[in-house]
């Protein structure tokens, strides 16, 4: 994400101040689950999955969205999960490359380990780009649905209104967040300071809705509906969606100030909401259609509806440059091909555009929208991806404990267990929802997990197959000074994707051109388990004679390589080139199915030779100057 040279995040937030971080995360981190209350209460009341709005059921439901939030929330993810960043950053990546990084005294163990957690790394990343495609749609819809309350002759519109803003979302995407991105935080304060004042005078009308902070109105809604009550829980856990984000964007904001916007705004705004609709429902059943626009006083209903829209925007933006953020991550660490990543911002270098995801993701959520047409038929697809998500972090907390805490067997066991209590009970409850849409998420997660397994595993065998056919550099160099080839002038790079050895281009240059450049530079990449690498440790140089040098650019995952300022970089340790005078030589692997090798499925194979021919080239990622690039073909079976 940031070139080599940049301040790292925890610089940059000791820069800025505390109250515009904590107001810059009210709309990056809580837009998702601050505009829960739209759906989340109205799904719980809602038969067939819900249940009738009664005293006793909604002093349960109420019961079981405090405390859900309480721990969830303000306990796991505010006091533990957070606790567990990688040089300042959070998400599901990130998270399991600190838990990869923990040492175990037996090496095939440790591999044994690692493979399971990076398995169960990338399925969490899968089921959140599932829930990244299903949130603009649910949210953008439960707003618009507002139009409806006052009158049924805007419910023909609803479906066509949220496509065309979802549309019109997507579009703005290539021009950058940088323009609507310094009004996200005063747009969501307005919202969480609107669904507050909302809630209020109906707790007032009837204080006793209070009392449902008791956990044994939960104890009885489950006494009292067994089977059902526990199914609820699909429909409660919309009361918690989008808490990934407070851990996935702690890189940007830091702890403190997601800390101080949930206690100080979120949270009261929340929960006054929350219990607000049930007191409003306790005297007016008949509105659990929509519990929250029933809230609203008819002369105030078209703007809720709007202010409901742009917070909703707000959400949508998130969890989209969340998937942004998300694929160059994985693609850094090595889990998806090369994507065309565009930067919107000269100055802020968060600020990315990916343009096949942005894409994706709009064709799926109006196809979403068109299909389910209610946001009541998408809840039915919410909920699966977001709880998976939630217990594949409380896992990988765990190995992340023990290594880098110390915390014992049972200090860390007793942690995840009361994590999986509420986990595994969201989780599971959601599962009946497979058969009303939960299949969607899973589908979507299936594939990205299969293309990313697919893609890592390949490259892992093309690696191999390369190395195996690696000729090691001092050999080459050998002979060289034994047969003396003409040197021309100038600098030659060879990018290769191993750390030793002669790259492949390179002899095949040699073979058929006869000749050397009078300075030979083999560069490797390397992406490490950090998000960023400072400027002093990005560049690692060996020299060989003859004009050999060996030159290893290390970058975070959070970062963007650039071939020429590593190059440039390269000064300080006394490697210098004229820039006008190199010429970059990459190999173009051309992949051949081996049926004989059962080192990978033979479907694996295909999919990966299809991805690699899709992957954008290594010119454009890098940032080489096209002009100076030489590509040289090679087969490989595979």
């Amino acid at each position: 994400m940031r070139a080599a040279a940049s301040a790292p995040h925890g610089q940059a937030r000791r820069n800025r101040d505390p109250l515009k971080l904590a107001l810059g995360a009210l709309g990056v981190v809580y837009g998702d689950i601050g505009t829960s209350p739209l759906y989340a209460l109205k799904e719980c009341v809602t038969l067939p999955h819900g249940v009738a709005p009664g005293r006793e059921n909604i002093l349960g439901i109420l019961s079981l969205v405090f405390w859900s939030i309480t721990f969830v929330v303000s306990i796991k993810y505010l006091l533990f999960v957070m606790r567990a960043d990688n040089d300042g950053e959070g998400g599901t990546l990130s998270l399991l490359a600190l838990a990869t990084r923990s040492k175990v005294d037996d090496e095939e163990r440790a591999r044994s380990r690692n493979r399971w957690l990076v398995l169960l790394g990338i399925c969490g990343a899968s089921l959140l780009l599932g829930e990244g495609i299903i949130t603009p749609a649910i949210s953008v819809l439960s707003a618009v649905e507002g139009l409806g309350v006052a009158t049924t002759a805007f419910a023909p519109v609803v479906v066509p209104v949220t496509c065309a803003i979802l549309i019109g979302l997507f579009m703005l995407q290539k021009r950058g967040t940088g323009g609507i991105g310094t009004v996200f935080g005063p747009v969501t304060l307005c919202w969480f300071v609107a669904i507050t004042a909302l809630g209020l005078p109906w707790i007032a009308r009837d204080p006793g809705i209070l009392a449902a902070v008791n956990p044994i109105h939960a104890v009885r809604f489950f006494a009292e509906h067994g089977r059902h009550g526990f199914l609820v829980l699909g429909s409660v856990v919309l009361c918690i969606t989008g808490c990934e984000a407070l851990y996935a964007d702690m890189g940007h904001f830091g702890r403190p100030a997601i800390r101080v916007a949930w206690y100080a705004c979120v949270f009261p705004a929340l929960l006054v909401n929350y219990f607000g609709q049930g007191a409003m429902l306790l005297e007016h059943p008949e509105a659990a259609a929509n519990p929250f626009y029933a809230l609203v006083p008819p002369h105030f209903l078209y703007p809720m509806v709007v202010l409901a829209t742009m917070a909703t925007v707000v959400a949508s933006q998130a969890l989209i440059s969340g998937a942004f953020s998300l694929t160059r991550t994985a693609v850094q660490l090595g889990y998806l091909p090369r994507f065309t990543i565009i930067h919107t911002s000269g100055k802020t270098e968060g600020q990315i555009y990916v343009p096949a995801i942005n894409t994706t993701l709009m064709v799926a959520c109006l196809l979403l929208v068109i299909s389910f047409r209610t946001s009541t038929n998408l809840a039915g697809a919410y909920g699966i991806a977001v709880t998976g998500t939630m217990s594949i972090t409380s896992t990988l907390f765990y190995f992340v404990a023990r290594a880098r805490w110390n915390w014992s067997r049972l200090k860390a066991g007793t942690a995840l267990a009361i994590f999986w209590a509420f986990d595994l009970s969201f989780f599971t409850s959601c599962l009946a929802k497979v058969r009303h849409g939960g299949w969607f998420p899973l589908v979507v997660a299936s594939s990205v997990f299969t293309i990313m397994v697919t893609w890592k595993k390949g490259r892992e065998l093309l690696g191999a197959r390369l190395a195996a056919k690696t000729l090691p550099i001092e050999l080459f160099i050998e002979d060289v000074e034994r047969v003396r080839p003409p040197r021309v002038s100038g600098t030659a790079v060879f990018l290769a994707s191993l750390q030793r050895g002669t790259p492949a281009v390179l002899l095949h240059y040699f073979k058929h051109s006869k000749c050397l450049h009078a300075q030979v530079i083999i560069l490797s990449i390397v992406t490490d388990a950090v998000p960023e690498v400072p400027t002093k440790d990005m560049v690692c140089i060996k020299k060989f004679a003859h004009g050999f040098w060996a030159v290893t650019a290390h970058f975070g995952f959070m970062q963007t390589p650039e071939v020429l300022k590593t190059l440039r970089a390269c000064a300080a340790h006394g490697l210098e080139l004229e820039e006008a005078d190199t010429s970059f030589y990459l190999g173009r692997e051309t992949l051949l199915l081996d049926s004989g090798d059962h080192s990978m499925a033979i479907w694996h194979k295909r999919l990966f030779r299809l991805l690699s021919r899709n992957a954008r080239s290594a010119t454009d990622f890098f940032a080489i100057p096209p002009n100076r690039v030489v590509e040289i073909g090679t087969q490989i079976e595979l």
